[in-house]
């Protein structure tokens, strides 16, 4: 297993909490960042950012021939005290405050939804439950955007699952006050049959710390976006994930941060295991130190298990540094099978084979596992994994 090469990327635009301007930026080799369908052609598959995913497989979500329909997807939303819901229109200020769409996908979404929901949690709120959004798909299609607001010094949790079938493409916001801690686990357990399509943008404000966990089961097709800027010194971003790749699943993860800000942390960390003919995996980790980001602290890694023959990854981490003031920068990519001499060590002590696979699986996703601090949410993660790796048996 190698290192993968550094492969540039990235981009120069930026905003920050008090303008609502380009908090995301895309690579060079693709469109400007837009709330407008319009400004993206029409995909054919080619370009550098669709060149992993099998377009025909989007439904339409692409070309604009996915039309939304009624009931495709139920919300239901579960808040401890001192948290406020609403439901907003189109004309809320603030809506895209935390980044702006960088592909087509993703600018469809924001023109398509028609209100948008916010949680909002109050300055040095310390919320003692999470906030659960379980969205359920029954069929159709359906375009959302939500938004998560943290006060300064506020901390929360939230656990948003996805079940159910369903076409869905949306834009989720996290914007974080200064000082303020925000978990997210997203965990995607969707039926086989159906597809999803998500921008996430966090904007860190100062002092502020952002910590993501995604969590990809199931799904047809599922292509997420979490992408990450700064809007003042001091904020620390933490990227988890675990994907469990099965046959004919596409399940593609491509993450962005965007050091805009000196002195600013970050730290990303996937992995993933692929079993099945045709199970496709994608990871695209993206890393921009601009010039004016002195004193960044930055690190991503990939890691991939290859558990049957048929089953295909592509991960391509990205690099960019335009400042040599920096703390550290680095990155690393590796895909392989079992370690023989793991199951061989197992298996010498009287382990049976199978068990011994199950077991370096598990402990293979453990350390992201153990991230999310939700006694439930881990044990149902790792029975999935238990369940996905009986059913290969």
């Amino acid at each position: 297993m190698a290192e993968a090469q550094n492969i540039p990327a990235g981009s120069t635009t930026t905003g920050s909490i008090a303008v609502a301007a380009e908090s995301t930026v895309a690579t060079r080799m693709s469109a400007p960042p837009s709330f407008d369908v319009a400004d993206f052609p029409v995909p054919h598959g080619r370009e550098e950012e669709w060149r992993f995913t099998p377009l025909e497989r989007l439904r339409g979500l692409h070309d604009g021939t996915a039309v939304a329909t009624g009931g495709a997807v139920k919300v239901a939303v579960e808040v401890p005290e001192g948290v406020t819901v609403e439901t907003v229109g189109r004309d809320d200020a603030r809506l895209g405050r935390a980044g702006t769409p960088v592909d087509r996908v993703a600018a469809q979404a924001y023109s398509s939804f028609e209100q948008a929901s916010v949680i909002t949690v109050a300055k040095e709120a310390v919320l003692p439950e999470p906030i659960r959004i379980a969205v359920h798909g029954e069929g159709g299609v359906a375009y959302a955007h939500q938004i998560v607001e943290l006060g300064a010094f506020a901390e929360a949790v939230v656990v948003i699952d996805h079940t159910g079938d369903a076409v869905v493409a949306g834009n989720v916001e996290y914007v974080l006050g200064d000082g303020a801690k925000l978990t997210v686990v997203s965990v995607q357990d969707w039926d086989d049959t159906a597809v999803h399509a998500a921008q996430h943008n966090a904007l860190i404000g100062r002092d502020a710390t952002f910590r993501s966990i995604v969590v990809t089961f199931g799904g047809d097709l599922v292509r997420l976006h979490p992408r990450v800027a700064y809007a003042g010194p001091g904020g620390e971003a933490e990227l988890f994930g675990l994907y469990f790749t099965d046959k004919g699943q596409h399940q593609e993860h491509r993450l962005l941060v965007d050091h805009n800000t000196p002195h600013c942390k970050s730290n990303a960390v996937y992995k993933g295991a692929l079993q099945g003919q045709d199970a496709h995996a994608v990871w695209i980790g993206d890393v921009l130190i601009q010039a004016k980001a002195e004193g960044t602290d930055t690190y991503e890694m990939n890691r991939n298990l290859v558990l049957t023959d048929g089953a295909r990854v592509d991960s391509v981490p990205n690099l960019e540094i335009e400042t040599g003031e920096i703390v550290g920068a680095g990155h690393a990519s590796a895909t392989g099978r079992f370690d023989d001499e793991q199951l061989f060590y197992l298996m010498s002590r009287g382990i049976p084979a199978e068990e011994a696979r199950r077991l370096v699986v598990r402990g293979f996703f453990a350390e992201l596992v153990q991230q999310i601090g939700l006694p439930d949410v881990e044990a149902r993660l790792l029975d999935k994994i238990e369940a996905e790796l009986k059913a290969s048996v």
